[in-house]
């Protein structure tokens, strides 16, 4: 019988802060249930720093894998998470299809396997996971896709590129935030329930992370994009009562702020 999830302090240490839903006072009858309930913790991660030495706005394009340092980012995650009892048996990893988030994936399962090698109080066997992607964590679909902002054909003063970023909140440039939501809480909802009970580790990128997020805080997706908190390598856990979808708890950290 799976337990609620308890709430955990955060961690100045660890950049680590949660957010829970508060809830109302139970009776008898509510209590016995939520006690036979089960919970899912999805652990969404950004992937790691990118080559791109150009500075182009890479989006979906093919070929963009993790800088150096993205490596490193994505091993230092992969580490924590292997030290961290709710995240280092997950029941399955999923990405983005693209490379970045796939480096990343990669890491982070390099990581907990050898610490599931080395560690013989771990529960389960996490030495066979694969990474399965899927196209609703994906990047965000963006017009500038492979220009440089501000430079060249990406100059906000040529073809009416201006147009574009009228309104940070509602972006012309792209996909919507709605969009973006959605389809992050389709794919989430969907793994809630069928891996009911378990965590799972989900590689994607900041907009449809924080899209994700912020829809469930506030009710709606859209928001400011220069005041997001998805930082590189960053994890946002999410844990679900299964079922009900019924949001329990956000966690937030950020295990490689000080990887160089």
């Amino acid at each position: 019988m799976s337990k609620s999830p308890e709430p955990r302090n955060s961690t100045t240490n660890s950049e680590e802060t949660q957010w829970l839903v508060e809830q109302p006072a139970q009776n008898t009858q509510n209590t016995q249930k939520a006690q036979n309930s089960q919970y899912t913790t999805v652990h969404l991660v950004r992937h790691g720093e990118v080559f791109n030495p150009d500075h182009v706005l890479y989006e979906r394009l093919p070929g963009f894998h993790l800088s150096e340092r993205g490596f490193r980012m994505a091993h230092e995650t992969g580490r924590y998470m292997a030290r961290n009892k709710s995240m280092k048996n997950p029941a399955a990893v999923f990405s983005s299809p693209l490379d970045r988030t796939i480096d990343t994936a990669t890491a982070i399962i390099e990581e907990i396997t050898r610490k599931s090698n080395s560690d013989t109080s771990t529960e389960h066997d996490s030495t066979n996971l694969a990474i399965k992607t899927d196209e609703r964590i994906i990047e965000a679909r963006n017009e500038f896709r492979g220009k440089r902002i501000g430079h060249g054909e990406g100059a906000l003063w040529k073809n009416g590129n201006w147009r574009l970023v009228l309104n940070l909140w509602r972006p012309s440039w792209g996909e919507s935030y709605k969009e973006i939501a959605a389809r992050v809480q389709d794919f989430v909802f969907e793994k809630v329930d069928e891996f009911a009970g378990k965590s799972i580790i989900v590689v994607s990128h900041e907009s449809p992370i924080w899209s994700f997020r912020h829809m469930l805080e506030t009710g709606h997706p859209e928001h400011n994009m220069l005041l997001r908190k998805t930082a590189l390598a960053s994890v946002t856990s999410f844990t679900f009562e299964v079922g009900t979808h019924k949001l329990v708890s956000i966690e937030y950290a950020d295990p490689a702020a000080n990887v160089e």
